[in-house]
């Protein structure tokens, strides 16, 4: 079957965020994207035995995913950190959980009394700190309310961390090293002063401003959580993800006919540049690819990582970090660097694709240009923009978006291509749009997309719309369209928001369905 056969998905898919262990619970990171979203599209773009490429790959959702669906998954990213979670998520090699457990036993045997005096002496805290390895006392990111690593932690969070990291690095090795490393790098996300608690719930509810806010931002009053409780809670999270990727495993050898799953072989991690990934694979190798690029300034992902590379002893030079596909940063990298290495990435990604194989891109931002150098791009490469899909509806509202909700986009679009089997050439596109003046464009680029008979959207659902709409208009690198100007133009046409219920609509509407408007 050609795969230019296959029946693109036309519809937003419910999230379901928290139904598998092995992404949620496991360890905090910046973005994470649903799985059971990635599933759908490498079961409906790709088949078994194929090579599955996310070059963006964060923690590891795609590639891991891919694999236990009997694909091959490359995973690449830039940042140690990520890898270091998609890692040791993905092993499969462990005969069962039972040597990780009996670990865990010895670690808490080891770290039992003196912990102990941690908990019974204030003053025992700064006397562990003196012979403790700890990691270097370096400084942090310019807009830090830390100025230094140690800086982060109370002496009891910080002596208690490096007793049982001892105790890991003493007793354990290889696989299992790398697991109960996990669990106490989780343990590090809540064990310091930028974890805040939410209000009205338990003290251990709550997350680091690092992943909410995007800096280190210390809470006003430090929460002083049990460090081996808070250990212990961490690492039977890291279990029960682990038991369910080893029992995918052995329902793959149980499986008539099928194949095994191997994550030596089935599980490639890359740390480069996304745009030199071409260096080292050939061209043409992959047969589908699944990717989350950074949206450009929000997050500086190896400044904000500083916390886990550094104590885990993993190196970023200033190479690496000038090759980050960001806005800002501590290097101020800026918004001509984003694109230019987006598109760089793109092209790679396009030259790595099988002809007559697909792509996906999730991206969101309000910047007109960001989705110009991913549609242009494409196009340059003569791959074909087959859907445009508004993805809402998550379990999860963000707090921006809860506070903001108006000027707000909260979803994301997953954007896809086909790469035809007989390469064509990309068709000249006009410098500029042939209406005399690019707001009229913009104008009737908005009727169009209200004037459907639709009688209530959300913002990720026409923005999106108006995205397509002024592509197909060849106008999109033309037009400048901001959050304030996108609200206005909807006021001022009579639309009004309800915060409550996160759309737009002539008359109030508590109880519209946001899956079903303008297609989905």
């Amino acid at each position: 079957m050609n795969r230019s056969d296959i029946r693109p998905i036309l519809n937003a898919i419910p999230a379901s965020r928290q139904e598998d262990a092995r992404h949620y619970g496991v360890h905090p990171y910046f973005t994470r994207r649903p799985a059971n979203v990635v599933r759908e599209y490498i079961q409906t773009y790709s088949r078994e035995g194929d090579v599955v490429l996310d070059p963006f790959g964060g923690t590891g959702v795609t590639c891991i995913e891919a694999m236990l669906l009997g694909r091959q998954g490359v995973h690449n990213d830039l940042n140690p950190f990520a890898n270091f979670i998609a890692r040791n998520i993905a092993d499969t090699t462990l005969p069962s959980t039972t040597p990780l457990v009996e670990a865990f036993d010895q670690i808490a045997g080891d770290c039992r009394d003196p912990l102990a005096q941690l908990a019974n002496d204030e003053s025992a805290a700064k006397r562990w700190l003196k012979k403790l390895p700890l990691p270097e006392n370096i400084r942090l990111p310019r807009n830090s309310d830390a100025e230094r690593f140690h800086d982060l932690f109370t002496p009891h969070q910080l002596a208690g961390l490096a007793i049982i990291k001892r105790a890991i690095e003493q007793r354990s090795d290889g696989v299992i090293r790398g697991l109960l490393l996990l669990a106490w790098s989780a343990a590090v996300a809540k064990l310091n002063k930028t974890f805040l608690s939410a209000k009205g719930r338990a003290a251990s509810r709550g997350g680091s401003s690092i992943f909410s806010i995007y800096r280190y931002k210390l809470a006003k009053e430090t929460v002083e959580l049990p460090v081996w409780e808070t250990f212990r809670g961490r690492f039977l999270n890291v279990l029960a993800a682990k038991e369910e990727v080893l029992t995918i495993r052995d329902y793959w050898r149980l499986k008539a006919g099928g194949r095994t799953i191997d994550s030596r072989k089935d599980f490639r991690v890359l740390a480069l540049d996304a745009a030199a990934l071409d260096d080292v694979l050939e061209p043409a190798s992959m047969d589908y690819i699944f990717t989350d690029p950074p949206y450009g300034a929000f997050i500086s992902y190896l400044d904000l990582s500083i916390l886990w590379n550094h104590w885990l002893g993993f190196p970023v030079s200033d190479d690496i970090r000038n090759r980050e596909t960001i806005v800002g940063g501590e290097l101020g990298l800026t918004e001509e660097h984003y694109k230019e290495s987006l598109a760089r990435s793109l092209r790679t990604c396009f030259r790595l694709l099988r002809p007559d194989r697909w792509l996906s891109v999730v991206f969101q931002h309000w910047d007109l240009s960001y989705f110009a150098t991913i549609l242009e791009t494409a196009d340059e490469c003569g791959a074909e923009l087959k859907t445009a899909i508004t993805q809402t509806g998550d379990v999860i509202w963000s707090m921006h978006k809860k506070k903001n909700s108006a000027s707000v986009i909260a979803g994301e679009m997953i954007i896809t291509f086909y790469k035809p089997a007989k390469a064509r050439r990309a068709a000249r596109r006009p410098a500029v749009i042939a209406a005399p003046d690019p707001r009229e464009v913009l104008s009737e680029t908005f009727d169009l997309c209200l004037g459907n008979g639709r009688s209530s959207f959300t913002n990720e659902t026409l923005f999106n719309k108006l995205i397509v709409e002024l592509w197909h208009r060849r106008a999109l690198g033309c037009l400048h369209l901001d959050r304030e100007e996108f609200v206005s133009r909807l006021s001022a046409s009579g639309w009004h928001y309800n915060s409550r219920t996160h759309l737009w609509s002539r008359a109030e509407q508590a109880s519209a369905d946001p899956a079903t408007l303008f297609g989905g």
